[in-house]
């Protein structure tokens, strides 16, 4: 079989920069930039500047906090449409090199070149690749980073070595050559490998480990007598940079999401959801979804929770494997003179009383008045407990 040639092809900055193409009088002249949502309506950052990040900002931190720790930032929405797109135009770019294109995220796409040597004359992966940057660079007014080596695991940890940053000579492109897998791997730490958690982590690190050296100085059948086979077998292929993962180009597309926090709990004000969302990412960065829309909206955490969960059985049955992410998200919002109309054709056993919205609301103006944490419904109590 051929040697396998594959890239990771990262867009910098992608929501920062986006957001400057769209707004290049504003956004575009900020050297200091964050993207995501509203400080006052309890927003996350998506995205932050280079810059930014030096003061300590970055993704999914709350918004106020990274606000407070860089308060001379410009904060912007995040563009989703034109993010969209723009993840769309790199991928055209990508596909007129090789048909073999895995959309990864909105701004991750693998790029399988293996057995194109004789297309290209013998070319350099390396070579490439810089006219693969070239070409999006041209086309998008993007930037982007990109790492090759002969497996995904290895061109996604190069890429990040790729990436231009100030007292380093990165200059976009990096690419493992074969048969250097190992020594490349020995520069990172075990939290750098994908899909070693914090969790994994933690048990990792009372067996001492805690870099991939760390790992190599250990004979693979001590660490499945550690870890077991399963674990023990992966995490010493992992630390040699082995990971046989195909590039998938005809998966089910991976979506731009978009997840709004609301500045109030969604009882408040008067507003109920028809449709409920369960968002789930797979530890292979699959991501799936179920939705149920009913006939009588709901509001109270009780009813969203009954619907979620069953979502999430439905979810968890179909593709039983560790899960990285889970949202819930509400659609169809209504207000309540809505509801009566809608309520003409009332679920058989309607999902939510009257009770449940009263306390829903006294939620609601607890937390308005006390802060987010300031009550929430009891958990579950043994019987005669008091």
């Amino acid at each position: 079989m051929p040697e396998r040639r594959i890239l990771l092809v990262d867009a910098d900055a992608f929501y920062v920069a986006v957001a400057r193409l769209v707004d290049p009088a504003g956004a575009g002249k900020a050297p200091l930039l964050i993207v995501g949502g509203s400080p006052e309506r309890r927003g996350v950052v998506t995205s932050a500047s280079y810059e930014a990040r030096a003061y300590g900002v970055h993704s999914a931190m709350p918004m106020a906090r990274a606000v407070r720790l860089c308060p001379n930032a410009t904060v912007v929405p995040v563009p989703w449409e034109a993010c969209a797109g723009k993840s769309r135009e790199i991928k055209d770019v990508l596909q007129r090199f090789t048909p073999a294109v895995e959309q990864a995220s909105s701004d991750e796409f693998y790029v399988d070149l293996t057995g194109t040597e004789q297309l290209y004359s013998g070319e350099p992966l390396a070579a490439t690749a810089r006219r693969m940057r070239e070409a999006v660079a041209h086309e998008t007014a993007l930037a982007v980073s990109i790492g090759g080596g002969t497996s995904k695991l290895v061109a996604k940890l190069a890429a990040g070595v790729a990436k231009p940053r100030v007292g380093t000579p990165a200059d976009g492109v990096h690419v493992v050559a074969p048969g250097a897998e190992l020594e490349f791997m020995r520069r990172f730490a075990l939290a750098d490998i994908p899909f070693i958690g914090p969790k994994f982590q933690a048990r990792l690190a009372k067996l001492g480990l805690h870099a991939v050296s760390d790992v190599l100085r250990h004979e693979r059948e001590t660490l499945v007598g550690w870890l077991g086979r399963r674990e023990g077998e992966w995490l010493a292929e992992r630390v040699r940079g082995i990971d046989a993962s195909p590039v998938e180009p005809h998966r089910e597309p991976k979506s731009i999401s978009r997840d709004e926090t609301f500045p109030t709990d969604l009882g408040e004000g008067g507003l109920l959801a028809r449709t409920v969302t369960v968002k789930l990412r797979d530890a292979d960065f699959t991501t799936r979804q179920a939705s149920r829309t009913l006939s009588d909206p709901v509001q109270s955490e009780r009813a969203v929770y009954e619907v979620a969960r069953g979502l999430l059985r439905k979810l968890r049955a179909a593709r039983h494997v560790p899960a990285r992410l889970l949202g819930v998200a509400f659609s169809q919002l209504v207000t309540p003179e809505a509801r009566a109309q809608l309520s003409l054709f009332d679920e058989v056993r309607p999902l939510e009383t009257e009770h449940d919205r009263t306390i829903s609301r006294v939620i609601d103006q607890v937390r308005e008045k006390f802060g987010p944490d300031a009550l929430g419904r009891a958990r579950g109590r043994s019987p005669g407990s008091t």
